[in-house]
């Protein structure tokens, strides 16, 4: 194929412009609390040890509705499996971790890649191998290449297969994308389902959702009051700066609106990419307690896991980062990031790992999510931008 005819492809990859904004809690784990700049442990911090706390968060705070996340558009792979995960199994097995392809670009290891096409305004192009165009000079077409199928009506919708994966753009914003285990429906109005197994995830589009995992339920009815319960934990925050934790009166600052959805996200930047590594990335609140870098005793059997899967897989080097959100002043994110990654470095020599380990924090400088919509605040961008990572480079 041509270049001159891969780009004629370009049409039938660029969908509605970007700007999906609804929740899933799949990545990070420097957690402040939603609402409330972070300081140092205060007066303030004694009194809310007084009261249950969801790990991660401040007295009366609990997780946002989370972020709707797909996979990473850009390292699909030439195999019958279109989203590749090129990772060994026991590294996708880790209790509390998220195992993902590396992306680099000029040696730098891009994060978050999945969550970052949801909100951006960029097109892209299909600049794959050669196979089978059709052009029928009406701005629709068809292709087929390395079983990749692709279907332009030419009126802004379309289809996209490639194994289990499936895309219906419908070109008025609305949406479905499916790949056997994930189902997200866009609807186009503001308000989408996602379904991930036992994970649901309802956005209403009025700043209302549900959010469903396991025991754990979040309830946010649109108006900064909102529930929370995962068994141990019953929160109800009354949006009025006051809620009850566990039938107990506390202060707590009203929680934010789920932002509406967005129109159905571009197919960008489809061509091959080969992985550079893995990233594990921990989830909110498994390592770390509100506003501190000492690691949780309870996330042992976590760092346990990867302490002894690094051993077996014999990993020769790895780097972990530090990342936050964007509350608080550029130098505190910065510390607190570095702090927190030379913890989990401290954390697992002492669990006898003997891979070569360095450490580092970008405060939050790389964000995966956006901490703001619209210039409003945007708690579930910024749970996933809170964050440690362990980057695995390949074996040369």
């Amino acid at each position: 194929m041509t270049t001159a005819q891969l780009r004629g492809l370009r049409p039938l990859l660029i969908a509605a412009s970007a700007g999906i904004v609804a929740a899933i809690a799949l990545a990070g784990c420097a957690a402040e609390a939603p609402q409330t700049p972070k300081t140092e442990p205060t007066k303030a911090a004694e009194k809310a040890a007084s009261a249950p706390t969801v790990p991660g968060y401040d007295v009366g705070q609990f997780p946002p509705v989370p972020l709707f996340v797909l996979p990473d558009l850009s390292l699909l792979d030439t195999s019958a499996s279109a989203f590749t995960i090129e990772v060994n199994t026991a590294l996708a097995d880790i209790p509390g971790v998220t195992a993902s392809p590396a992306h680099c670009d000029g040696g730098e290891v891009i994060s978050g890649n999945g969550t970052a096409y949801l909100y951006g305004d960029g097109s892209g192009a299909f600049t794959g191998p050669d196979g089978s165009v059709q052009n029928f000079g009406d701005g629709s077409g068809n292709s087929t290449i390395n079983g990749v199928a692709i279907q332009n009506f030419g009126d802004g919708s379309g289809n996209y297969t490639a194994g289990d994966v499936r895309i219906q753009n419908f070109g008025d914003g609305s949406g479905n994308y499916s790949d056997g285990e994930k189902d997200v429906q866009i609807f186009g109005d503001g308000s989408g389902n996602y379904t991930d197994g036992a994970t649901k995830i309802q956005n209403f589009g009025d700043g209302s959702g549900d959010y469903i995992a396991g025991g754990v339920r979040i309830q946010n009815f649109g108006d900064g009051s909102g529930n929370y319960t995962d068994g141990q934990i019953k929160i109800q925050n009354f949006g009025d700066g006051t809620a009850k934790v566990n039938g107990k009166t506390v202060k707590a600052a009203p929680i934010a609106d789920v932002p509406p959805l967005g129109v159905f996200p571009p197919l960008a930047a489809l061509a091959p990419l080969k992985s550079c590594g893995t990233i594990l990335t921990f989830a909110d609140g498994v390592l770390f307690d509100f506003d501190r870098s000492e690691i949780r005793a309870d996330a042992a059997k976590t760092l346990d896991t990867v302490a002894k899967t690094f051993t077996t897989l014999d990993v020769a080097q790895a780097a972990v980062s530090g990342h936050t959100d964007a509350l608080g002043t550029d130098d505190y994110n910065q510390t607190l990031s570095e702090k927190r990654a030379a913890s989990v470095v401290a954390d697992l020599r002492d669990r006898g790992v003997k891979t070569e380990l360095t450490s580092e924090g970008f405060g939050e400088s790389r964000p995966v999510a956006p901490n703001e919509i619209d210039g409003a605040d945007n708690p579930a961008g910024r749970q996933l931008n809170r964050r440690v990572e362990i980057f695995i480079p390949a074996a040369l």
